[in-house]
Order: structure tokens, then C-alpha cells, then sequence
């Protein structure tokens, strides 16, 4: 240890660090109070390191000390929140961002972003407005509802419509309904956060019209029927339908609220896809209001968008509960440029990258994998064998559980490293790539891998593999 000791003699100090021609140059392009925090981050580390006899003996050579110091510098410089290369196969990942947004959604969050604009002000009247005005007209357009209004997700808009509709009264709902989603989003703790007392009905897999017409009573103040967007009871089962659960629900003057989760607008199932309800279908029932997500398989921002009958729409806007959800200018811009797109399915379907990943072709695919494996080859040698396997995506986010999405993929066995340190280097490349082990090999699902970060991919590919 006493040699250990005698060495941090040799640590250099802060000011020397940060004098260095090197670091000096850097001060051009990062703060200071960054480098000074990274040298002394360094020096903290190198001297922990020195004194401790388990650790071999790190490079105490002024200029290794200094690169050190720079790349800590250049780390703590890097933002946080960054883009990412998605070669998953995972179309809405939650952790990756969900949906990515359209050319359109782009440019209109940069205009509005750039400058004033009239969020809040109504130009014809020449007085102050409402913001869910921007999108109100184009939802009820695209899904038949009466009038709309919009919070910042669809958490939100339950519990939004929970508190305005029910709160301090009690919601009738389905066991089987009774859903948990990521981030632990649990329907009763949503409820009981709203103020709205439970009351299940029927049992998990079976759940009857009489089942909710006896638990009716003079506190019921609302029947909720949540759509199970991430998951699949199958099997003996049996559900309520939206038209009777309307109509029962009508005869004692209660509204129905409809969690739809996901929200499509225009049916999918032309591409092989599960059929699920869309919102116009889903009011056509007589549900009074829908609540759905803008940033799943409608491909948009993230937003909670609450559409149905304008006289129970009127309560959630009257609620105090609506201007701390509400949605911010740039997702709001966003969301209308992409709810623009709708009008036109064709467009949307061509123009939404959501809905393009979705109705991607297997002939298609098979012709990106063998476009990116001649590339990959070429640049990377011998150091990895790739191949192109067929490989099924999956939708993600809590839509479309029981969807397969058959496809291929290329698949990489590197040779000089595990496929795990494979995976992991290049989760901590720049930018990150992130992607799937399956069969001891690395997955490039082309799928998810927009045609812009083709060169990315291929650029961490060279780095981690030759540093290797």
C-alpha cells in the first residue's frame, strides 16, 4: 500500500489539467465549469484506483490524463435525452419514444416553436380562445363525435373524464377490465385517484349485460369499459358490446366512457393486421365518450384525445382538473399536422411513419436487408457473419398484442467479442444503437431502421467492432 501511496504524487493538479493545450482548445467548444468538473472527476477516480490494491494500476501519464479528461468533458456535455437507432422490430417501444413523427408534425412544431402564434387567441373574434380548438374540428371530422378536446396523454384523459363524470360517486367496471399497462397504470388506482369509487362487475373472463344492470343504484354515476389493448383473455370468454352497454346505461340516465387505449382511425386489417375497433366505430355504438392515445397507432405526438357528445365534453373542459393536463403548444402543433394527414388515408397511410412501418411488405423488407447486408459486409470484413433470417416485429406500446408482423431481418454473429458485449457497446456508440439477441446472434430489424439512420447504423458498427 505504501507504494500505491507514493504514487499519487504523480496525479496531476486541476489547474495543470486545464491549462494543457488540449483541454485549453477544448474551452472553444464545451464550458468551462464542464471540463474543470470532468478533471475533477478524473483525478477523484484515478486516486481511488491507485489506492486500491484490487484494481490494477491505471496510466498516470499526464496526456492519458488529459484525454481522460477530455472524453469525461465530451460525456458530460452529451445531452441526456438523444436520439436513438431503433433496429428492435418494436414499432412503438415505449422506452425508445413510441411513435416517430411525420415530416408534416416536424416543420409545424418548428414554425410554431420559432415565434408567437395564436394558441390562445382567436383572430377572427380578435379576443382570447380556447387551444383544443386547433384539433377539435379535425377529431370530430375523422371520428364522428359531437366535440373533442385534448389533454397531454391518455392517462390523462381518463382520469380527467373519471373526476368530471364520477367523482365522489362510483364507475361500474368489467373484472376483466380491470388492466394494468407499463409504468404501473392501474385502472383502479386511476379511479381511486379521481376520486371515483370501484365497483367490479361480472368475473374476469365472463362478464354479462345483468351482471352491470344489478350493480346499478342511485351512486352509480358512470359505467367505464376499458379496451384491452395490451393483452388477450382467451378462451371461455364473453363481453359486453358498446351498443348495450349504451343502451342499458341511457335507461338510467348514466354515461359510458370508453377507454380505447391505442385509437385507430382507419382500419388496418387490409395489411394482415388483428381487427381492432376504430373511434368512429367505437362512438357509433352510442358510447358517449371515447379516450384514446395520439402517440400509438395513431402515430402522432404524445396526447390523450377525448372525443364524444358535446354536453358531456362540456363537463371535462369545466373541470379544474382540464388545465393541469392540458397539452402544450408544440405537441399541439404536432398533432394537427398529423390528424391533417387522416383526411387522406392514402396520405396518411404513405406519410405516417407508424403506419408505413405497419404496412411494410415482406417483399419489401427482404429487399432493405439485402440492400443493408451488402453494406454491412462491405464494411465490416471478416470481424462479424451476417445473414438474413425471417423475424417477427411486433406493434409495442400496449397495441395489437396478438399481432405478429412477419419479416426478416439480418442477423450478426460477431467474431472477435460476445454477441453480448456486441449489444452492449452499441447501446453506449453514438448514437446508440438498440436491438434484440435472438438465437445468440444481434437482430437488425430493417422494419424500425429509418432509411436516414442506414449510415449510423453502419458508422457504430465500424467503431465498436474495431475497437474490438
Amino acid at each position: 500500500m505504501s507504494d500505491r501511496r507514493a504514487l499519487l504524487r504523480h496525479l496531476p493538479a486541476i489547474d495543470r489539467l486545464l491549462s494543457s493545450p488540449r483541454l485549453s482548445r477544448l474551452e472553444q467548444s464545451l464550458p468551462h465549469i464542464l471540463i474543470r468538473e470532468a478533471a475533477q472527476k478524473v483525478v477523484d477516480e484515478l486516486r481511488h484506483q491507485v489506492l486500491d490494491e484490487r484494481a490494477p494500476l491505471p496510466d498516470l501519464a499526464f496526456d492519458a490524463v488529459v484525454e481522460r479528461t477530455a472524453s469525461r468533458a465530451a460525456a458530460l456535455a452529451r445531452p441526456s435525452l438523444r436520439r436513438v437507432v431503433n433496429v428492435t422490430g418494436t414499432l412503438l417501444h415505449t422506452n425508445l419514444g413510441r411513435a416517430p413523427l411525420c415530416t408534416e408534425a416536424l416543420q409545424a412544431i418548428s414554425e410554431v416553436a420559432q415565434g408567437y402564434s395564436n394558441l390562445e387567441y382567436d383572430l377572427v373574434a380578435g379576443q382570447r380562445g380556447k387551444r383544443f380548438t386547433h384539433v377539435e374540428e379535425l377529431v370530430c371530422r375523422l371520428t364522428g363525435g359531437e366535440a373533442a378536446t385534448v389533454v397531454n396523454n391518455n392517462a390523462g384523459a381518463v382520469m380527467l373524464a373519471l373526476a368530471a363524470l364520477a367523482g365522489g360517486r362510483s364507475a361500474l367496471v368489467s373484472r376483466g377490465e380491470l388492466i394494468e399497462i407499463g409504468g404501473s397504470f392501474r385502472i383502479p388506482d386511476i379511479m381511486a385517484a379521481s376520486g371515483v369509487a370501484l365497483v367490479e362487475v361480472g368475473t374476469t373472463n365472463k362478464t354479462h349485460l345483468k351482471d352491470y344492470a344489478a350493480a346499478l343504484d342511485s351512486k352509480t354515476a358512470l359505467i367505464l369499459k376499458v379496451h384491452t389493448s395490451n393483452y388477450r383473455i382467451l378462451g371461455f370468454t364473453e363481453a359486453v358490446s358498446g351498443e348495450e352497454l349504451a343502451s342499458l346505461a341511457h335507461q338510467h340516465g348514466v354515461p359510458v366512457l370508453e377507454d380505447l387505449g391505442s385509437g385507430l382511425l382507419i382500419d388496418l386489417t387490409p395489411y394482415g393486421l388483428p381487427r381492432e375497433p376504430t373511434v368512429r366505430e367505437a362512438l357509433q355504438t352510442g358510447i358517449d365518450l371515447v379516450t384514446f392515445s395520439g402517440d400509438k397507432l395513431l402515430g402522432g405526438p404524445q396526447a390523450g384525445i377525448i372525443v364524444g357528445k358535446r354536453v358531456v365534453i362540456d363537463q371535462l373542459r369545466k373541470h379544474p382538473m382540464a388545465r393541469a393536463l392540458r397539452i402544450d403548444k408544440l405537441t399541439l402543433a404536432a398533432l394537427e399536422a398529423t390528424l391533417r394527414l387522416y383526411l387522406d388515408p392514402h396520405q396518411a397511410l404513405a406519410q405516417v411513419p407508424t403506419l408505413k412501418m405497419l404496412a411494410l411488405p415482406v417483399s419489401e423488407l427482404q429487399q432493405r436487408c439485402e440492400h443493408l447486408l451488402a453494406r454491412l459486409t462491405k464494411a465490416l470484413g471478416d470481424a462479424v457473419a451476417c445473414s438474413i433470417v425471417d423475424a417477427t416485429a411486433t406493434v409495442g406500446g400496449g397495441a395489437l398484442p396478438l399481432a405478429e408482423l412477419p419479416g426478416r431481418a439480418i442477423a450478426l454473429a460477431p467474431k472477435a467479442l460476445s454477441v453480448n458485449e456486441l449489444a452492449t457497446r452499441l447501446r453506449r456508440s453514438e448514437p446508440p444503437v438498440i436491438g434484440r439477441i435472438q438465437d445468440d446472434r444481434f437482430l437488425v430489424d430493417p422494419r424500425t431502421l429509418n432509411a436516414e439512420d442506414e449510415a449510423l447504423l453502419l458508422q457504430a458498427m465500424g467503431q465498436v467492432l474495431q475497437s474490438g
